[in-house]
C-alpha cells in the first residue's frame, strides 16, 4: 500500500493562472505532488473563445480529456477537431498547439507525470 494520504479538494479552492505564451488559456492544478500525489498531476485548462496556444513541445507525455466545448488541437502536423468526451494522447516531444475558434470556452483535463517538464515554443 502507498504512503500517500487521501486528498479531496473542492472546485472553489482551485486557483487558475494564465499560461505564459498562450493567449486566452488558463490552468488550475487539481492534484499534484504538493498534495502528496506520488506519480501524476491532474490539471484543468480553460481555452477562452478565440484562444490560441503556439506550437510547442513538452518533455513529458500528456493524457487529456475534453470536458466541454469544441476546439482544434494540432499534433505533429495533423489537425483534430475535439469536443466534450474526446480523449487525447500527446506523446513526449510531440509538437502540438491549440486554437478555439468557437463562441464558447473549451475545457479539458490533462494528466502528466510528476516532476520537471521543459516546455519549448517552436518557431514558425
Amino acid at each position: 500500500m502507498s504512503d500517500a494520504e487521501p486528498v479531496v479538494k473542492r472546485a472553489e479552492s482551485i486557483e487558475y493562472e494564465s499560461v505564459g505564451a498562450a493567449e486566452g488559456m488558463s490552468k488550475g492544478v487539481l492534484v499534484d505532488a504538493s498534495d502528496g500525489a506520488p506519480n501524476f498531476a491532474i490539471r484543468r485548462f480553460v481555452l477562452e473563445p478565440g484562444a490560441s496556444v503556439p506550437k510547442h513541445t513538452n518533455e513529458v507525455e500528456h493524457e487529456q480529456y475534453v470536458l466541454s466545448g469544441q476546439y482544434t488541437v494540432g499534433i505533429e502536423g495533423e489537425e483534430y477537431e475535439v469536443a466534450a468526451g474526446d480523449s487525447l494522447l500527446i506523446p513526449a516531444g510531440a509538437v502540438h498547439w491549440y486554437r478555439n475558434d468557437s463562441e464558447v470556452e473549451g475545457t479539458f483535463l490533462c494528466a502528466v507525470p510528476n516532476g520537471d517538464d521543459e516546455i519549448q515554443v517552436v518557431e514558425e
